[in-house]
């Protein structure tokens, strides 16, 4: 599949809204809020001078309204600056929403890092943002807090999902909930993370992928030395299966595992929102990749390293040009069924990247677009923040919260012309089989448009 460069004018989103915050947040400080409900997801952001923002989608008047409000948690100080910010959901069947955030407060002479744990066991109000921001576990650090993220481990016959901190100790620090005494401990982390033993550096970004309908995972960790590690790892026997490692020159930003679909072959058919011609039915085998950024280095992909491990590198051209890459997700922006890479800059720049591959010619990653915003972009997550099926870009940059949306009239576009497709492939699909067998019903001459009621 070969793809045309694109310009900044061909980047499929739109911007909704913004929302400024009262102070600068930083790369841990953006966290999607599980959604239990029906409902749209929300959005918790944290500032350095101790706010907390929850943003979510409201329906008033049916209509859909975006809303930003500071939520006050309590046991943060009016001098404290958050680090970083996470929540999760319990693992069936606990119920509840968990917040875990980390700040600084300035006691003059010395400086004191703590970890605040929010959750409400009083039923009813498991899920009640509010009521949890009112139910804290205050617990002193004796490191400097970093990344805060969550993992759902296997623990004996349990599920559980516990809190992952990384400091400037060299250490990853695990909280576990103690559910008799209704409060979370810190545990040895080897005990069910293994690979997490014995670090070379502090840890910058960590990231833990479980394999669905395996007891198996996948664990990658960036540090600031330029060190990274991935392994696989039996969660069952807590055995480390394989591992990789690999020094950069700079400090590590983020360690991102996502699948990464290897198309084996494909038929071309027209792009319903461009007209030009693309790759868009494939016979797909999935297969997990890396992608590690770096704040003074090309950023690049790993691919397939269950089967190839560090061997098969990808780099994404021009990701050095823009100042550091401080963020990174994946998504379809373009509904072709394959993930996209996008990367926030400290340059102020979002760059979208396609992996493009044809017969006989090596794949490679390729500039799609750009979009410039005001400030840096420090954080990025992909969310249904309007649960109509389609996902958002929330992108937290120095000055604030940045929605953005696919257009409806591309998307609706799309839509009807699959919608079109998929018709078309039924009637010959049925032609074919009456062709098959002559006793079967004659189909009509001309059977009805089933394309001409639909709306968007």
């Amino acid at each position: 599949m070969s793809l045309p460069a694109m310009s900044a004018a061909c980047c499929p989103l739109t911007e909704d809204t913004f929302s400024r915050f009262p102070s600068q947040s930083n790369v841990y400080g953006l966290s999607v809020l599980p959604c239990p409900g029906p409902g749209g997801h929300e959005l918790l952001a944290a500032t350095l001078k101790g706010k907390v923002t929850n943003f979510k989608y409201q329906d008033l008047r049916e209509r859909l309204r975006a809303g930003a409000r500071e939520v006050q948690f309590t046991y943060i100080p009016v001098d404290a600056e958050i680090v970083s910010i996470d929540s999760f959901s319990k693992s069936p069947p606990k119920r509840g929403l968990v917040v875990g955030i980390t700040f600084i407060k300035d006691s003059g002479d010395k400086a004191s890092p703590f970890l605040n744990i929010y959750c409400d066991y009083e039923p009813g109000s498991e899920y009640n943002l509010d009521s949890i921001a009112q139910s804290c576990l205050n617990l002193e650090l004796k490191f400097t807090p970093f990344q805060l993220c969550h993992a759902e481990v296997q623990d004996g016959d349990q599920q559980e999902t516990v809190f992952l901190l990384g400091g400037n100790d060299q250490y990853i620090h695990l909280y576990k909930e103690n559910e008799s005494l209704h409060q979370f401990e810190e545990q040895p982390v080897e005990n069910l993370f293994p690979e997490l033993r014995d670090l070379p550096s502090n840890v910058t970004w960590l990231s833990v992928h479980n394999i669905p309908d395996t007891q198996r995972r996948i664990t990658a960790y960036g540090c600031q030395s330029g060190y990274f590690c991935i392994s696989h790892v039996d969660q069952g026997k807590r055995e480390i299966l394989q591992s990789w490692s690999l020094q950069q020159d700079g400090p590590l930003s983020k360690l991102l595992i996502f699948r990464m679909p290897c198309a084996q072959h494909a038929a071309e058919v027209r792009c319903p929102w461009n007209g030009e011609d693309a790759c868009n039915e494939h016979t797909f085998k999935e297969e997990y990749s890396v992608l590690v950024t770096s704040t003074i280095e090309l950023s690049a992909v790993y691919r397939n390293i269950l089967q190839n491990g560090l061997r098969e590198q990808v780099l994404l051209p021009e990701s050095d040009q823009f100042d550091s890459v401080l963020c990174a997700v994946t998504a379809d922006v373009d509904f072709d069924g394959e993930p996209e890479i996008l990367l926030g800059t400290y340059g102020q720049e979002l760059l979208c990247y396609k992996y493009v591959q044809r017969p006989g010619v090596e794949g490679h990653l390729q500039l799609l677009w750009q979009r410039s915003f005001p400030s840096p972009l420090l954080c990025m997550a992909v969310v249904d923040l309007t649960c109509d099926g389609l996902y958002e870009l929330a992108i937290v940059c120095l000055k604030g919260l940045h929605i953005l949306q696919h257009s409806l009239t591309k998307t609706s576009q799309c839509l009807i012309q699959r919608l079109r497709e998929k018709v078309e492939r039924t009637k010959m699909s049925d032609l074919t089989d009456t062709q098959k067998d002559p006793d079967s019903e004659q189909l009509p001459d001309h059977p009805p448009d089933c394309t001409t009621d639909i709306q968007i």
